[in-house]
């Protein structure tokens, strides 16, 4: 018999491009904690505004591949990045974000906000070792 878990709904989000070892374990750590888990997939668009280049996979495909990861109970295709309206729309009460981004301006800011509505923020240990970049690179070194 399941435990029970110490959030209801959780969220995470990414692009998930290249999905590979460092995305499963993100999302298998969130679900140790929320009974439902919903994944925002960073649409194509926004990948573009932030980073300056689209997805080698495009954001429906990224959809369909997170929906398919034992865990996740919704993905959805996001337009915007900010976590307060995201949580307008899925009323989580714990966000997972990779620990590589604790203390950071940006979500030394959302942990103020968040925790004025009741969300924790919880930072997920980053995979050492692989990364969406280093395939890349990987694959126009061979």
């Amino acid at each position: 018999m399941e435990t029970e878990k110490k959030y209801k709904v959780g969220y995470t989000d990414g692009v998930y491009d290249l999905f590979h070892i460092g995305h499963l374990n993100m999302i298998k750590t969130a679900k140790a904690y929320c009974e439902y888990l919903i994944v925002g997939v960073h649409g194509d668009d926004v990948v573009e505004g932030y980073k300056n280049h689209v997805p080698i996979i495009n954001e429906n495909d990224r959809k369909r591949i997170i929906e398919s990861v034992k865990g996740v109970d919704r993905a959805e295709i996001n337009r915007f990045r900010d976590k307060i309206k995201l949580w307008e729309l899925y009323h989580f009460d714990v966000i997972f974000i990779g620990d590589d981004w604790k203390g950071t301006e940006r979500w030394n800011h959302f942990e103020k906000v968040l925790a004025e509505i009741n969300v924790d923020v919880v930072y997920v240990p980053y995979t050492q070792g692989i990364s969406t970049t280093d395939i890349k690179k990987r694959i126009l070194k061979s």
